[in-house]
């Protein structure tokens, strides 16, 4: 029997809460700091995103299922002239996000903590330069497919709110999901891949920040590949 799957067939995440209990300093700052940077998604987005941030940023990125956080908080690091929109819906992963936000004192950072596919729903169209697409939950088993984020229905979703020429970055230490994505990724009308040789999509794109998930991926045996698409 396969426990805690999603009710709604448009979940693509499985617990809300994972195994173990937020430590205090998280639990803390879901009530501290998460009500300052979540999204309300009752309210309709302003018609320019930039707006939510303290700072109008240059240009505006989304990271969907931010794990542990750490490419999510490096690259806010690294590019304090960006907007980052980080989406998980998991607790551990908001707690993790909330203490990495509040040490480095980030202002960079909106999250939502919830379903990506509501939030897609809500962003408008064209204003995002890039989604980061990083170790998706495979769903190994063929009848669970259908719960792959990478579908063709999500694919035209996803151009939907990337501007001309954004990029769809995707990585995944799955081969059979690889395929999977590549499928659908090619008969696409909105992306085209940019690989020009297999190094492309054999090493990590410039500024990649590896995280524990791709460490253990690594030492088990498992390869990462790193698919970076175009919008049309």
């Amino acid at each position: 029997m396969d426990r805690d799957l999603p009710d709604s067939p448009r979940a693509f995440f499985g617990r809300r809460k994972g195994q173990h209990p937020l430590k205090p300093r998280q639990a803390a700052l879901f009530d501290e700091l998460l009500p300052s940077l979540a999204l309300d998604l009752s309210h309709p987005p302003p018609p320019d995103l930039r707006s939510l941030f303290a700072a109008a940023p240059e240009r505006l990125r989304l990271e969907i299922g931010f794990g542990g956080a750490e490419h999510l908080i490096k690259q806010a690091i690294d590019e304090p002239q960006s907007g980052f929109i980080g989406c998980d819906g998991f607790t551990e992963a908001i707690g993790k996000a909330l203490v990495a936000i509040d040490d480095e004192d980030l202002t960079n950072i909106r999250l939502h903590f919830g379903d990506a596919s509501d939030l897609l729903d809500w962003l408008p169209e064209g204003q995002l330069s890039r989604i980061d697409l990083l170790y998706p939950d495979p769903w190994p088993k063929r009848r669970h497919w259908k719960r792959r984020f990478v579908q063709d229905e999500m694919l035209t979703r996803l151009a939907r709110v990337l501007e001309p020429g954004g990029e769809l970055r995707f990585a995944t230490d799955i081969a059979d999901y690889a395929a999977y994505a590549l499928t659908r990724i090619m008969r696409s009308k909105d992306f085209v891949w940019t690989a020009e040789r297999a190094d492309d999509w054999r090493q990590p794109w410039q500024g990649f920040t590896r995280t524990r998930y791709e460490a253990k991926a690594i030492r088990e045996g498992r390869t990462p590949a790193y698919f970076i698409f175009r919008k049309i």
